[in-house]
């Protein structure tokens, strides 16, 4: 009775013993006598609440942890992953790596008939299949689990929904392999007794990447330099003080993504980020250019990609955005140029020489080539660079503001 009483009130999950929150000062954790009234309350019982903990200030130690969970059931393995089929992010035990990446990379996630029926059920506790199916060969006839679980070897499981402060729902979703037939209710007893410490951990590992986030911008105010973290799709997450000063008159906080003001650069920066979120963006720094305006130098935006399974599960924290002025008398190397605006060398060149103030004819006399070319090359550089004009382009690499009825050379 105890038992079903802590799974009907999550309040009742903290005992009557514990006074102080969970939450406090270094994420310490109340340990208290709640942990021996369990079933399971035994070392191994313990073992896994300590990794859960340790995982939600560390990340990368996850997998282990759901793989180890993953053994009360005898199952090949666990995945923690979002519930919204348009932004799934995932995190899972070694054994089912491969085939999550499957999973996901199949569009299944798009196809599943469990999550539904889970989620309808609204149950604090884990679900077997045979649980939220009318009876053990609907689930074998759903498709999802026809088409993709069986051939893998697959084919049972259970899984449980734990809200998140973020407006997230993070499934446990554990996989058992078919041969075994369906996971034990004793089995489901372990796992609900841990549930309540892997619900705390995936909260605060929620919390812990926002306080990330913002521990990343304030580390570079240190520097000087104006930064902010980008949610998925674009939307601010955190920034410093720096970069709060730009706002709203380089940068605007919109509902729908950060922008920049000035439309043609807000146009480079809508497919930065478009090319982020379609995975076209791996490693690569992309930057991108605002002309100076009244006293303000010209500035560059740096679009820089974070990355780390598990740490984008729980941070949804998809790139640092960092703003550098370009310092007068200061024009970058032509291979500066190449690598923040993805220029070819030769395109790199002509920029360069478009910055220290050369003309196009002394460019094409300079590298033995035509004016047509260096122009053809210039019309790439104003391009890539978001720029209409050469004048707009030398004012930019050599920090000195550009006269609106200003004309190019």
């Amino acid at each position: 009775m105890r038992v079903n009483a802590h799974r009907n009130n999550p309040d009742s999950w903290l005992g009557p013993n514990c006074t102080t929150q969970y939450f406090r000062d270094r994420w310490v954790y109340c340990w208290t006598t709640t942990f021996l009234e369990w079933p399971m309350a035994n070392d191994l019982h313990e073992h896994l609440i300590e990794l859960a903990y340790e995982a939600a200030v560390v990340p990368e130690l996850w997998p282990n942890v759901l793989h180890q969970v993953g053994e009360i059931a005898k199952a090949r393995g666990i995945v923690l992953l979002t519930a919204a089929p348009h932004d799934v992010r995932w995190v899972a035990s070694p054994d089912m790596h491969d085939d999550t990446v499957a999973y996901v990379e199949g569009g299944w996630h798009e196809r599943n008939g469990r999550l539904p029926r889970l989620l309808a059920a609204n149950h604090a506790g884990f679900l077997r299949d045979i649980d939220v199916f009318a009876t053990p060969e609907e689930v074998q006839q759903d498709y999802q689990i026809r088409e993709f679980f069986r051939p893998r070897g697959l084919g049972w499981g259970a899984g449980t929904a734990i809200p998140v402060p973020s407006g997230d729902v993070l499934i446990y979703s554990v996989e058992r392999e078919y041969q075994h037939g369906p996971i034990e209710r004793e089995a489901i007893e372990q796992l609900d007794a841990l549930r309540p410490h892997l619900a705390r951990a995936a909260l605060l590992s929620a919390r812990l990447g926002l306080e990330r986030a913002k521990a990343a911008t304030e580390s570079l105010a240190m520097l000087g330099l104006p930064a902010a973290v980008l949610r998925r799709g674009g939307r601010l997450m955190a920034a410093n003080t720096l970069f709060d000063r730009l706002v709203p008159d380089v940068m605007q906080d919109r509902a729908e993504r950060l922008a920049l003001t000035t439309p043609s650069a807000d146009a480079l920066f809508a497919q930065a980020v478009a090319a982020l979120e379609q995975g076209l963006i791996s490693t690569e720094v992309r930057s991108v250019p605002i002309a100076a305006q009244d006293d303000r130098p010209p500035l560059i935006v740096h679009l820089i990609p974070i990355h780390g399974t598990a740490r984008d599960l729980f941070d949804r924290a998809s790139a640092i955005v960092i703003v550098t002025p370009v310092v007068p008398a200061e024009v970058p190397t032509a291979e500066v140029l190449q690598g923040l605006f993805d220029l070819t060398p030769a395109e790199a060149r002509v920029a360069r020489g478009i910055g220290e103030g050369r003309t196009v004819e002394a460019i094409a006399v300079a590298f033995g080539i035509s004016r047509e070319t260096v122009r053809n090359q210039l019309k790439a550089v104003l391009a890539k660079t978001g720029l209409g004009r050469q004048v707009e382009l030398a004012g930019l690499l050599a920090g000195a503001k550009v006269p609106p009825g200003s004309s190019a050379d």
